[in-house]
């Protein structure tokens, strides 16, 4: 479908939880993108034009705690709980009845609950780079806590509050530019080089990230929205999600091992850790996701794969939409 599309539109949608900023182009049927940590609405910049220009409604959030969306001061204000229900209240106030979700990073997780526990509102699920894996097994902080021997595993160091942020922020741009460097396919430390998910005792993550040149997906220009942002915001909000883990953990714990069933999507990068220590859970898919309609792996790309292949990654989504029935 080829159509003239108006420019990107922002403003704030009021839900029960608070005020969900949105950027929004395209008319026709509603999908709502939901990014991960630590971006924002502007990780999905490449798919809003595309998905509108293919005659739908493109809406990427950003997700409670990030950029100009509210954030709570309770830790607890960000499980995941919450984060559903502002998703499943951001399509009622868009005046629709349903949407096709999709996610990246711990927006696939968002997505893929939201998907889980309403089906009515969520018709069909997309998921970026981090795979579905049922709710269930054991309790996710002694996992991470028995990870790494000697070295911290990153979510482990995420979840002591401050601790991450007082890395982070006193260098917001640098230390950003660092991680999008460190899980990017093309500038990613060599498979001999310490790995960046893990912190060793007295260092911090930064440490192992690559410095000196950005990948060529990332401008200066768009670094500078992403830092801008959370030079603003703080990073509490956005590190908020790992600490509630335990939480949502017990608050699922009644979908253990259930499947979702509407039509679905994987994408994932051959070079992203997420699709290699989860490898048994996209093994799972006939059994987790019933509906899988297409599980792609792009090949030599890393995490952020909406964004380091926007034009492969546009064509599956436009692709798996179009094959959808009509809301």
């Amino acid at each position: 479908m080829s159509q003239h599309v108006a420019e990107i539109t922002h403003r704030s949608v009021s839900v029960p939880g608070g005020r969900i900023h949105v950027a929004e182009q395209g008319s026709g049927p509603l999908v709502l993108l939901v990014h991960g940590f630590p971006e924002s609405w502007y990780s999905w910049r490449h798919q809003l034009p595309a998905l509108a220009q293919a005659g739908y409604r493109a809406v990427a959030l950003d997700v409670r705690g990030y950029g100009r969306s509210s954030k709570p001061a309770a830790e607890d204000g960000y499980r995941m709980l919450a984060l559903v229900e502002d998703n499943v209240a951001l399509v009622h106030a868009l005046g629709e009845e349903s949407a096709a979700i999709i996610g990246h990073d711990w927006g696939s997780n968002i997505a893929a609950t939201s998907a889980l526990l309403h089906p009515e509102a969520f018709r069909a699920v997309g998921l970026l780079s981090v795979p579905y894996a049922p709710p269930g097994g054991p309790r996710p902080t002694d996992v991470f806590a028995q990870m790494g021997g000697d070295e911290e595993f990153y979510v482990s160091y995420f979840q002591e509050p401050g601790r991450a942020e007082a890395e982070m922020e006193p260098d917001v741009r640098g230390w950003l530019a660092g991680l999008y460097a460190a899980l990017s396919g093309e500038t990613m430390p060599g498979p001999d080089a310490p790995d960046p998910h893990f912190v060793s005792p007295g260092a911090t993550l930064r440490d192992r990230f690559p410095s000196g040149r950005l990948p060529s997906w990332l401008t200066e220009e768009d670094l500078e929205v992403y830092a801008g942002e959370f030079e603003r915001t703080g990073m509490t909000g956005a590190l908020n999600r790992y600490r509630n883990m335990d939480r949502d953990w017990e608050d699922l714990a009644g979908f253990n091992g259930a499947p979702i069933k509407q039509p679905s999507l994987f994408i994932g990068g051959s070079l992203d850790a997420s699709t290699t220590w989860m490898a048994d859970a996209i093994n799972a898919y006939p059994a987790t996701l019933p509906g899988l309609v297409s599980s792609r792996l792009l090949e030599g790309c890393g995490h952020w794969v909406q964004q380091e292949r926007p034009d492969e990654v546009n064509q599956l989504l436009t692709e798996w939409l179009r094959g959808l029935p009509i809301a």
